[in-house]
């Protein structure tokens, strides 16, 4: 059974991920049958903030706000907690005492707190349109047909799925049935360790299907595990057989889905080498979903986490070019002006679907709460929420 998105008392429904791509729309509420009691005046009008804060305060401990690190200051300034995917998720697992957990990020993370936290607990996302491009590529019905081929090939058995954070509520759940684990940029290694430990002290044929961020899963077989490139092959969901022969599936190591982040996909090794010519003595650190080539150029690779964590301990005077989300660059190039903090490319790069959750979107949702009214609400069936809560309870397992 598929996840379910639900709108109370609005009937609304997701953007399709075409449009969004096409770039923001001043009217997308209408564009989805919205209507947002009031016109709400545009984001730089100072008000939002005040009615914001008054719509918080009257909900109290009712509400707890979630924020990801790529959300926009506007909305990060109302977060009771910031952080990665990974720790978003145990926030909202430790919280049983809010009624709304209002998520600000993107669907995936929705539905995975609404999988972690209580019966009793609504989970909301102030723009249903907020989703993620590498979660996208990779759906149910394709994943299972991956599973039918590497069941062909006489590998399926040897073979333990590791989902990234960033999969729908579906590819969670399949990785549940099937005896895997969710991973995040932060524990990807720990995953992997684990997936390979599975099914007894023979290894020799082990596997791990990796999905649905390809760069992720080469970077942290090849770079904190030891494994080569060689044993690593793409499964192209779009080609017959996911483009590999049977000999391929029985002698890779790694299976990684051709999936990425539109945002890290964009860091290029020549991006590394300008900004070394531009910037003399800087450090360059980057994201794991980055391509191969960009971490192998890299002088430091991390999590979000690490990223921020890594700038908090530099010394005054470093230099550094960071190739992550622009929110979270400048968010921690503000917070250190004693050091010189540069995003690695010269183009501008914001993560799209991310920004969909704005000042005005966060208004309205806490305004209608503050009302009574439940909107956007994210809702996984019964089915689907008992394998993927397995799945994610493995990686909050993991040591």
């Amino acid at each position: 059974m598929r996840a379910v998105t639900t709108a109370q008392p609005l009937d609304v429904q997701p953007t399709p991920l075409a449009l969004l791509l096409l770039g923001r729309d001043t009217d997308t509420r209408s564009e989805r049958g919205v209507e947002c009691p009031g016109d709400l005046p545009a984001a730089s009008d100072p008000g939002l903030v005040e009615r914001a804060r008054a719509a918080k305060e009257k909900l109290g401990d009712k509400v707890f706000v979630l924020g990801h690190h790529y959300q926009r200051d506007e909305v990060i300034q109302f977060a009771d907690v910031t952080g990665d995917s990974f720790k978003l998720a145990r926030d909202a697992a430790d919280r049983p005492q809010a009624e709304y957990i209002v998520f600000c990020g993107v669907h995936f993370m929705a539905e995975s707190a609404d999988i972690l936290t209580g019966d009793d607990q609504r989970v909301v996302l102030p723009d249903l349109a907020a989703g993620c491009s590498m979660a996208d590529m990779a759906t149910a019905e394709q994943v299972a047909e991956c599973w039918d081929v590497l069941t062909e090939a006489g590998v399926a058995d040897a073979t333990v799925p590791v989902s990234y954070m960033n999969s729908s509520a579906d590819i969670k759940a399949f990785t549940g049935r099937h005896g895997g684990t969710i991973c995040t940029s932060s524990n990807a290694k720990k995953a992997l360790e684990w997936a390979f430990e599975q099914g007894g002290e023979d290894q020799a044929d082990k596997k791990v299907l990796f999905l649905p961020d390809q760069h992720l899963g080469r970077n942290t077989a090849v770079r904190d595990m030891g494994f080569s490139l060689d044993d690593c092959v793409l499964y192209n969901p779009h080609k017959p057989n996911g483009g590999l022969t049977v000999e391929q599936l029985r002698a890779a190591k790694m299976i990684l889905w051709r999936g990425h982040c539109s945002v890290h996909g964009r860091f290029s090794v020549e991006s590394v080498r300008e900004v070394r010519e531009r910037v003399p003595g800087v450090n360059v650190l980057v994201h794991p979903e980055c391509k191969h080539e960009v971490v192998s150029a890299a002088d430091y690779v991390g999590s979000t986490e690490y990223i921020i964590k890594t700038l908090d301990a530099a010394p005054a005077g470093s230099k550094w070019a960071i190739g992550t989300e622009l929110n979270l660059v400048q968010r921690v190039a503000n917070a250190h002006p004693d050091k010189e903090v540069v995003f690695l490319d010269k183009t501008v790069c914001f993560c799209s679907t991310m920004n969909r959750i704005d000042l005005p979107h966060l208004v309205w949702t806490l305004e209608s709460l503050a009302a009574g009214t439940l909107v956007n609400q994210i809702k996984v069936d019964p089915e689907t929420e008992k394998f993927a809560k397995l799945a994610l309870e493995r990686m909050l397992a993991l040591p």
